[in-house]
């Protein structure tokens, strides 16, 4: 209940308080409109500093840097598991298809298809066929596994899939092959997500300089702008704020949880006996679970390298912001970590009292500012003139409450310049059923960026906060995949052909 109640706390309080203490209140809101300035800025820096270390990354060879550290990583394999459910073929292949191009040796990738039983036998089976059949002698093995539907005490989520496929590959594969525990790194990757050429020599390259590399989870900035140029304007700003604040993380380490597509040790996730069948999102539960496991010994490395992914995009406008809002909401309810985290610190008396109240503040402020701060910038922040009385109306501080709170608001979005002019330099090449003036509508559509952060970031938070509050658990949402102009999944499963796309480029 706590993420909730701080949340509802704060929005009822500047209600109420707008109504009784306008004048308390205003300051307040000037007070907080400030810290926001200087927030941003402060964000804005970091941003430019974590998408530098990314172009200098992109520019790398970095196979012939981890030959260069004189160290056997020869006998390093790469557990790739790609969890499915009904996405289209040309989806998945498209994932594939990039750990195929990988400057990596395959014959040290096991690719795992993770699919479930409740898709449906006839859906299953063709897609098994199809792609076994395509990519079955590119890596040292290809495995399809199948999650069984309705298994007591799992919910239908991408936890229980993976769980149930990475037991089933350590079992046949790893420990059948002999094959070393401490010398496999597994990487969960989103159906839809495409690695650049370079990830996993980069990924080999953290693994073997970090210090403790079995204590680490490995992270990279998911680029959502495999289908950007075909999304609506609202969800390319979402896809691309959340970019960038993926990417912003990067500079801050210490606030650094697993997200999405990541990678980690296989004995690590052996040693928590892998990831909780019964969360919504295990990508961030698996950060505790391991935290936990380790006395608080345990840390996310940031690769600073992206891997590309989806924007949120259905066939109609009405249905992507649906789907958007949805998908935020999920993220967003990963504050059932806080129960989970909160009680793991009470038991572990392992842990350092520092550990536990920095994490503890973090991310109690992370979640109470994701539901709260857009609400009271945008919205609640006028509330005190219009309800204040003629009695508050009347003084110097109800006109340069307004006059402040303007000034400050249009200071602060200045700092879009910055991810607006990296949105430009993140695009993927432009198809060529766009013009040119199509880079206009690129810059033009961050107007929208008070709106998005409104209905398709803080109300979504609001939504899965007040949930969790009330007891009214949520499933796994699972996010559909669409790429418009692509063939259905039924025709391509029939013609075995798919759309192809390019890996993504190196700069």
């Amino acid at each position: 209940m706590v993420p909730g109640l701080l949340t509802w706390i704060t929005l009822g309080a500047v209600i109420v308080c707008s109504f009784f203490f306008p004048t308390e209140t205003a300051l307040f809101i000037i007070v907080f409109d400030m810290y926001w300035l200087v927030k941003t800025v402060y964000l804005s820096l970091h941003l430019r500093v974590a998408y530098s270390q990314v172009r200098k990354n992109l520019k790398i060879d970095w196979l012939a840097e981890v030959e260069k550290l004189g160290t056997d990583w020869h006998d390093l394999y790469h557990l790739i598991l790609l969890p499915t459910y009904r996405e289209p073929l040309e989806v998945i292949r498209d994932s594939i298809k990039g750990l195929q191009k990988s400057h990596y040796p395959q014959d040290r990738m096991i690719v795992v298809l993770a699919q479930e039983e409740r898709a449906g036998k006839a859906w299953n089976e063709e897609i098994a066929r199809t792609l076994t059949e395509e990519f079955q002698a590119i890596f040292f093995k290809f495995i399809v596994t199948e999650h069984p539907a309705d298994i007591a005490g799992e919910i239908a989520a991408k936890g229980a899939n993976i769980a149930w496929a990475g037991k089933q590959v350590v079992r046949d594969v790893i420990d059948a092959e002999a094959i070393a525990h401490d010398r496999v790194l597994v990487s969960v990757f989103d159906i839809d997500t495409v690695v650049y050429p370079e990830y996993f020599a980069r990924l080999t390259h953290a693994f073997l300089t970090t210090e403790n590399p079995l204590r680490a989870s490995y992270q990279p900035i998911p680029f959502f702008t495999n289908n950007i140029w075909e999304a609506p304007s609202f969800a390319r700003v979402v896809a691309f704020s959340s970019t960038f604040w993926q990417t912003i993380q990067q500079e801050r380490p210490e606030n650094l949880i697993t997200f999405s597509s990541h990678s980690m040790p296989l004995t690590a996730v052996v040693d928590i006996g892998f990831w909780q069948a019964n969360m919504v999102n295990e990508d961030s539960r698996v950060f505790w679970q391991c935290f936990l496991r380790y006395d608080g010994d345990y840390k996310v490395v940031p690769l600073y390298y992206p891997v590309a992914m989806d924007a949120n995009v259905a066939p109609t406008s009405l249905r992507t912001v649906l789907n958007v809002y949805k998908q935020h909401r999920r993220w967003s309810y990963g504050s059932e970590n806080v129960p989970y985290f909160l009680f793991g610190f009470i038991k572990n008396r392992k842990i350092a009292f520092q550990k536990k109240f920095f994490y503890t503040l973090m991310i109690l402020e992370g979640y109470w500012s994701w539901a709260t701060n857009a609400l009271i910038l945008f919205l609640l922040g006028w509330l005190p003139g219009f309800v204040g009385g003629p009695g508050f109306n009347g003084t110097v501080l109800s006109f340069n409450h307004t006059y402040l709170s303007q000034t400050i608001m249009r200071l602060a979005l200045i700092a879009l310049f910055t991810p607006v002019l990296l949105s430009l330099f993140i695009l993927p090449p432009r198809p060529p059923k766009f013009g040119k003036f199509q880079y206009f509508w690129m810059v033009v559509q961050w107007i929208l960026f008070p709106l998005t952060t409104i209905f398709l970031g803080s109300i979504p938070a609001l939504d899965a906060q007040t949930r969790l509050m009330l007891g009214k658990y949520m499933g796994f949402w699972i996010t559909p995949k669409h790429r418009p102009g692509a063939l259905s999944t039924e025709s391509a499963t029939s013609a075995h052909s798919g759309v192809e796309r390019s890996v993504p480029p190196s700069e």
